[in-house]
């Protein structure tokens, strides 16, 4: 006994499969348009930007249809309009089966490859194959599962499995590989399974309905599916999606599949991409695959420098292009990598390119909206009066400051032991916290006492040109 508690157990397996962590645009579940593409006011987590949602919309609908390529759009607007979330939403109303692949226009200068190759796939990571191949396989609803040990203890274990269907039923002989496979797969009488004959994976549909009235324990997630019908081998066509770095990164090297999980891709010779290409497009023509055009969004475009604008300029007119989402918050600035300015700090020739959506500031009304939205997604109690408070801070301050309050608010309300977050929560973090304005009258009230302060005499005109450089470029 004292072994054994010496000893706990510990379960082999857990029931929570995946865990959600909050995040800035965790809210988004699409861009919240009807049928017509009109944007709903609030809806799937979308508040207000009802013209850039409308323009984001129709983008989406092109994609959706196959009808648009080699198309780049810039969302603009000032910090904290919602760029980055209608780019989001997008990505959520595509679905999994349309690549979405997201990119900071900073992270490509830090990654060990060059700049245009880290475009490269980028694209590449953002147009998918969706090849089709016909498989035989068995199909049925499981009766019995026979499992015969060694009398030994060692050697191959053997076994016998009985499915069966509407139709027929019929006995397999079992392998030691097919029977780890069953018990990988926590296969049990009353499963219905697939088998495929050529690689003798097994997959579970689910719980066969004549077994719906037994008395196990079954989860909620238990899925019930009905007893296949004819005879138990079948030919299925089977459609796998990957993207075409997927396929680059795998016909690059001899452990290329392994480099996919590693993210240890490195630079890829373009003789591959070539052979790569070529092979899609036989198999197009023969009706084995189909190319699905994606999304590559580049946030913080304005961070590429001329080379990179000059590669894009050049990727856009290839025909396997996917459509290209840009989003920056800046005005005419310097074009990185030039002495010369431009709008958005991007040059004349791409932005000739591009669809422009522009973003707008958000209204009070609009602003309380989100708040309420984030206040739900972060499971916090407020009070009418302190969310009344929480949305004039946003409009006198920002909406990202204001959204970063709530889960502070929310801790300081427990300290006191409270339930709901009230007016003094928000005082004290408004005391706690700066906002960018405070901070900024801040070093200019004592920047003698900073190093390298590069004001001299500050004035009320100095200071608050100061103060709106600072907001610009928040």
């Amino acid at each position: 006994p004292a072994e054994m508690a010496a000893a706990p157990r510990v379960p082999e397996t857990q029931d929570i499969t995946r865990i959600e962590r909050i995040g800035a645009h965790s809210h988004i579940r699409g861009l919240g348009l009807d049928d017509a593409l009109e944007a709903r006011m609030v809806s799937q987590g979308m508040v207000g930007q009802t013209n850039a949602r409308r323009a984001a919309g129709v983008i989406l609908k092109l994609i959706q249809e196959g009808k648009i390529a080699g198309r780049a759009v810039l969302i603009a607007g000032q910090p904290g309009s919602g760029k980055t979330a209608i780019a989001m939403g997008m990505a959520q109303a595509l679905g999994a089966d349309t690549p979405f692949t997201m990119l900071s226009g900073s992270e490509i200068y830090s990654l060990e490859m060059s700049r245009t190759e880290a475009l490269s796939q980028g694209f590449r990571r953002s147009i998918g194959v969706r090849i089709k191949e016909e498989t035989e396989i068995i199909e049925g609803e499981v009766v019995e599962i026979q499992i015969d040990k060694p009398a030994s203890g060692s050697g191959e274990k053997r076994g016998k499995l009985t499915l069966k269907t509407t139709e027929m039923e019929t006995i397999y002989d079992l392998g030691t590989k097919m029977i780890e496979g069953l018990q990988k797969e926590k296969v049990q009488a009353g499963d219905v399974i697939t088998i495929d004959k050529a690689s003798g994976k097994i997959s579970k549909l689910g719980r066969s309905f004549t077994r719906a009235r037994d008395y196990d324990a079954m989860g909620s997630s238990t899925k019930f599916v009905q007893c296949p019908e004819g005879e138990l081998q079948k030919r299925k066509e089977v459609v796998h999606t990957v993207s075409l770095h997927e396929m680059d990164v795998i016909n690059s090297r001899a452990q290329g599949f392994l480099a996919l999980f590693a993210g240890d891709t490195g630079e890829i010779k373009p003789e591959i991409r070539e052979q790569i290409d070529q092979k899609v497009s036989e198999w197009r023509e023969e009706g084995k695959a189909e190319i699905v055009p994606g999304v590559l969004f580049i946030d913080e475009v304005h961070m590429l420098d001329v080379e990179c604008y000059s590669y894009l300029n050049r990727a856009l007119e290839s025909p396997m292009a996917p459509v290209l989402v840009f989003a920056t918050n800046r005005g005419i600035t310097r074009i990185r990598g030039t002495n010369y300015k431009g709008p958005h700090g991007m040059p004349i020739d791409l932005l000739d390119r591009l669809l422009i959506i522009s973003t707008e500031p958000y209204t009070e009304k609009e602003l309380s909206q989100i708040l309420h939205i984030r206040c739900e997604e972060e499971d916090v109690e407020m009070t009418d009066d302190a969310q009344e408070l929480l949305t004039k801070i946003g409009t006198e301050t920002s909406l990202r400051y204001a959204i970063h309050m709530i889960t502070v608010a929310s801790l300081v309300c427990s300290r006191r032991k409270g339930t709901e977050v009230d007016v003094q929560d928000i005082k004290r973090v408004y005391g706690l916290f700066s906002d960018v304005k405070r901070s900024t009258q801040y070093m200019i009230e004592y920047q003698n006492e900073f190093m390298f302060s590069e004001i001299s005499q500050p004035d009320a005109e100095g200071g608050a040109q100061v103060e709106a450089d600072a907001m610009a470029t928040d």
